[in-house]
């Protein structure tokens, strides 16, 4: 517990320590958010804050974990997860940046990273930490063997944690609170595990680290964490769930990250379908904005749904490993 109270606390100090030094050099290099035109209009002001930092998150999580660390398979596994997914964040970030306008990577060659990713991820789970090919009903503690179609689970899980967190990443510092509750949820997971401690030091680092970026990035935001961030704490989250075989439970203790990516889904099926509009906007944090919320309530009150989502998800697994 002291080394994992340890490696969080670092990772937060160094995050906040670091932070102006990043925010002057995002703004120096005029590294600034591209909003874009069908957004809220009180979003407007928020063009040219500074983007891409995911960077100094991924930063005050490695120096940490890497120092304290027993290079344990499934803990490494996760860090490359994150960093790969992070690294294509990156991509589309400076893609933005160059081309000055909010569209990044096609969704082709996004869909093409992740499935490496996936790929592997899988082959990490199941080769080096010997893992089986299975999904975990942890509402019933069963079992379903998946064999070949594992991996696609595992493509999935990845695909809809990062899109996920993307989608939330609308408001200042809501992506990043949802993640710190989503992340000491699996922090605490993996510390009740035996033979998990590495993975749940992985877990306290990666939660520092999004409250030292709370700092910055809470209302009204000095700094975005761009898709260098959300991109790469998705990646860390699908990971934690692969390791802890908590895939469908990933459903219950991401919920907050399930609300935003279903209310887009919705608003899409409906267009296309009825020519209607269920939301005023989505994701649904702006179907919120809309409505008159101001921006601190609508981020605090996802964040009681996150924590909420988080302690149910965090139950069933303790019930299910007794």
């Amino acid at each position: 517990m002291g080394e994992l109270l340890i490696g969080g606390l670092a990772s937060l100090l160094i995050c906040m320590f670091l932070g102006p030094r990043v925010i002057a050099f995002l703004r120096e290099r005029e590294f600034g958010q591209h909003i874009r035109e069908e957004g809220p209009e009180g979003h407007k002001t928020k063009a040219g804050t500074p983007t891409m930092g995911g960077l100094l998150i991924f930063v005050s999580v490695c120096v940490p974990f890497l120092i304290l660390s027993e290079y344990r398979a499934a803990s490494l596994a996760v860090l490359a997860t994150a960093l790969a997914s992070a690294a294509v964040g990156f991509a589309d970030d400076v893609t933005k940046l160059r081309h000055r306008r909010s569209l990044g990577l096609s969704g082709r060659v996004k869909i093409a990273c992740q499935a490496a990713i996936a790929i592997g991820l899988w082959l990490a789970a199941t080769q080096y930490v010997g893992l089986e090919d299975t999904l975990r009903l942890r509402f019933v503690d069963a079992s379903i063997d998946l064999g070949v179609a594992y991996p696609l689970l595992i493509f999935l899980v990845l695909g809809g944690a990062t899109n996920g967190v993307n989608l939330t990443d609308g408001l200042d510092g809501l992506a990043a609170g949802c993640s710190a509750v989503v992340l000491l949820a699996y922090t605490a997971m993996a510390y009740i595990t035996t033979g998990q401690q590495d993975l749940a030091l992985l877990g306290a680092c990666l939660v520092g680290a999004c409250v030292g970026f709370l700092w910055f990035n809470s209302f009204p935001a000095s700094v975005f964490m761009g898709d260098t961030g959300s991109l790469g704490l998705g990646g860390a989250i699908a990971a934690l769930a692969v390791m802890t075989k908590t895939e469908l439970l990933l459903l219950v203790i991401g919920g907050i990250f399930v609300i935003e990516a279903l209310s887009v889904a919705i608003q899409v099926f409906a267009f296309r379908r009825f020519r209607r509009r269920v939301f005023l906007m989505a994701p649904i944090h702006h179907h919120f904005e809309l409505l008159g919320w101001s921006e601190t309530k609508i981020i605090l009150r996802f964040w009681i749904v996150a924590a909420i989502c988080s302690a149910i998800g965090f139950t069933i697994y303790q019930a299910s490993v007794r």
